[in-house]
């Protein structure tokens, strides 16, 4: 649901009516709903809100809304703050690291765990550059794991396993490559500026069980790692019948799983 009136419209009932449990929402989002209203609506329809997804970190201003963000968070009952690390080339280490470290902050006295998104063309795309800022970056920083954000730069189950003492959060999204999809990667990783590179990988994303990762392998592999967190289908490109998108990405992770 990219439309915050479509959010409250339809788009929470409609998760409800699928037998979701819970879902994770932009920040924007919720502040264009209000507190209070999205508080109503979860209760109504008895979802868990898992995550707040900070926006991009451009700016100062997008800085301090991601703290800003963490208490409330812990209001609406989120377990985690999510948080887009700056496209490649914004900022340098010092900043992106003094950044963290002061969502970081906001989250511990919140009472809420922040995670960090790797994702392609961002300052955290790469495994070595994940391993790094988990390393590096503050004691409670912890790892959003998205299945089709990994699969460019390595095999989604060694990600599992190589990042499982790390993983608090999961996306599942699912990639269908396109031609050259290795040249808009190293587009993007090099951090140029190109919006054909842009398009096609957003554009790749697609249902779960329409692209090329097997789902049923991912959640085998969570389980013998021992991962007991939430996990969340993220649909994008899917603008017109949304009902019907989040019903068949749902039951076609129940159909490979034991959901």
């Amino acid at each position: 649901m990219y439309d915050s009136e479509a959010v409250v419209s339809r788009g929470i009932g409609d998760f409800a009516a699928c037998r979701y449990d819970g879902i994770e929402i932009g920040l924007g989002k919720v502040n264009a709903i209000g507190r209070e209203q999205l508080a109503e609506l979860l209760d109504e329809y008895d979802l868990d809100l898992y995550c707040i997804m900070a926006g991009w970190l451009n700016t100062e201003d997008d800085l301090q809304a991601a703290v800003d963000a963490a208490p409330l968070a812990a209001d609406l009952g989120a377990n985690f703050l999510g948080i887009l690390p700056p496209p490649r080339g914004v900022v340098d280490d010092e900043t992106f690291a003094d950044w963290l470290d002061a969502i970081a902050e906001a989250a511990s006295d919140a009472g809420v765990t922040p995670i960090v998104h790797h994702h392609a063309g961002a300052h955290v795309e790469q495994p070595s550059e994940i391993r790094r800022w988990l390393d590096d970056g503050p004691d409670n920083l912890e790892l959003l794991f998205d299945t089709a954000h990994y699969y460019a730069y390595g095999d989604v189950q060694e990600g599992i396993e190589r990042f499982a003492d790390d993983i608090a959060y999961v996306h599942l999204k699912d990639i269908d490559p396109p031609a050259e999809f290795q040249t808009h990667v190293d587009n993007l990783t090099a951090g140029k500026k190109d919006y054909d590179s842009i398009i096609n990988y957003i554009w790749a994303f697609t249902d779960l069980g329409q692209g090329v990762i097997d789902f049923g392998e991912v959640h085998d592999t969570l389980n013998s790692v021992g991962y007991k967190g939430h996990t969340t289908i993220e649909i994008e490109n899917q603008r017109e019948h949304p009902l019907v998108h989040a019903k068949e990405n749902i039951d076609h992770l129940r159909s490979v799983t034991e959901l």
